[in-house]
This record gives structure tokens, C-alpha cells and sequence, in this order.
């Protein structure tokens, strides 16, 4: 299995995740009152990903290390999950380059 975008809908909200190929969510979206709008943010993280430039390396708020995928218009177009150290941060950010730019997308929210 290949990493993909999971686009799904709650109510009038579409949100994405970028899954890696085991399944578990590397990356994800805000929340989008179009489809459309939600199909373009995975395409930004397709841009946006290619660069390591793009990563901006945070911690959370409980401490842990995390990372936003920041578009070139400096908005964040996706947020990892917290990881316990800084090397699988690194590993999250590796996993997202590698990925997001030939992950397909299930759109779940038809």
C-alpha cells in the first residue's frame, strides 16, 4: 500500500489527512467549507512538501515535538501529529516529502 490523502466531510466541513503506507495520519488539514477548497490544500501540501524549506519544526504544547507544512503565502497548509522526540519528527518529515507528492487522494466525502 502507498500513502494517500483521506478527504472526508462532517456536517458542511471537509477535512483531509495525508496517511503514510501503514496507515497512520502524518499529516492534517484545517478544516474547508468547499470540497474544492479541500482538494486545493492537498495540492498545496503536494507543493509545499517538496521543499524541506516549507517545514516549520515546533514543539507542543505538552512538550512534544511537531512540525506545521507552511504554503510560500506563509499559511499553515497542514499539522503533524506530536511525536516523542525530535528524530521521529524528522522521520515524520521525511515520510511527508517522500509521500505527498504521488499520494492519491480517496475522497470519502461524496
Amino acid at each position: 500500500m502507498k500513502a494517500y490523502f483521506k478527504l472526508s466531510r462532517s456536517g458542511a466541513q471537509f477535512h483531509f489527512v495525508l496517511r503514510a503506507p501503514n496507515h497512520r495520519t502524518i499529516l492534517s488539514s484545517e478544516r474547508y467549507t468547499t470540497e474544492a477548497a479541500a482538494l486545493n490544500g492537498i495540492d498545496a501540501v503536494r507543493r509545499s512538501a517538496a521543499s524541506e524549506g516549507g517545514f516549520a519544526r515546533k514543539l507542543a504544547g505538552n512538550g512534544e515535538s511537531m512540525f506545521n507544512l507552511v504554503a510560500r503565502n506563509g499559511e499553515v497548509v497542514g499539522t503533524s501529529e506530536t511525536y516523542r522526540s525530535t528524530a521521529a519528527r524528522e522521520k515524520g518529515i521525511a515520510s511527508v516529502m517522500a509521500n505527498a507528492g504521488r499520494a492519491r487522494v480517496v475522497n470519502e466525502a461524496t
